[in-house]
């Protein structure tokens, strides 16, 4: 097992893959460890299903780009897309983007596998359900999972991206990928061997998002530690 702190800052989101097949065995291996992440309950509600057929990974791809176009478009608006917080400008029925805005996600297609990660929401307890703003507890039972799938494949020399914009199509990957309406589209993972391993990747210092106290108050400064 390589080194855990030095897994977790090479793990990089990959979008070029070889052509190198992902076997089952070195899936399964991937799978085994990635199901001790936690979740609420220890109900361990994550279901997945592997996609190695081409037309079935070429029509997720399909599905997910409406997503992908609007996210662009807010963007070059000089919005945060997708965000339930500020209202956005941009009419989803006129938007416009060019396909070299969304090759690099048609790309992922050339993976050998496709991990549709979904969760069965019978067994989540989502506790922000009354609370007047887009729930987010509910991910606490399904993304450490999907991140120990990312951790995993690359202690194992493989690579994938978590991508959620095929989560805007949610019925219609329920109907490609007969999935019951209570199992929530989560993430689309494509993984395989990356063309090329990064190593040095940028995140902003801990100072900048941990406050003490409150909100307001100071920032985690490691250098001026408090006492």
């Amino acid at each position: 097992m390589a080194d855990l702190e030095q897994m977790m800052r090479t793990t990089f989101a990959c979008r070029s893959f070889s052509d190198e097949p992902l076997p089952d065995h070195e899936l399964a291996a991937i799978l085994d460890v990635a199901r001790f992440a936690p979740s609420g309950g220890n109900r361990q509600g994550w279901q997945v299903i592997v996609v190695r057929n081409a037309e079935r990974k070429s029509t997720l791809i399909d599905l997910s780009v409406p997503a992908i176009e609007l996210y662009v478009a807010q963007r070059a608006a000089g919005e945060n897309p997708w965000n339930t917080v500020d209202p956005s400008t941009v009419d989803p029925a006129t938007v416009s983007v060019s396909p070299a805005a969304t090759a690099w996600y048609r790309d992922l297609a050339q993976a050998p596998v496709f991990l549709v990660v979904a969760l069965d929401l019978r067994v989540v307890a989502s506790a922000d359900r009354n609370l007047n703003r887009i729930g987010v507890i509910s991910g606490a039972s399904v993304y450490p999972f999907a991140q120990n799938i990312l951790l995993a494949a690359r202690d194992r020399g493989w690579a994938g991206a978590l991508t959620t914009f095929i989560a805007a199509a949610e019925p219609d990957v329920q109907a490609l990928l007969h999935l019951p309406s209570h199992i929530a589209v989560a993430a689309l993972i494509p993984l395989g061997r990356p063309q090329k391993v990064l190593t040095k990747l940028t995140r902003k210092p801990v100072s900048e998002f941990t406050h003490l106290e409150t909100f307001d108050g100071p920032k985690l400064d490691a250098s001026n530690p408090h006492p």
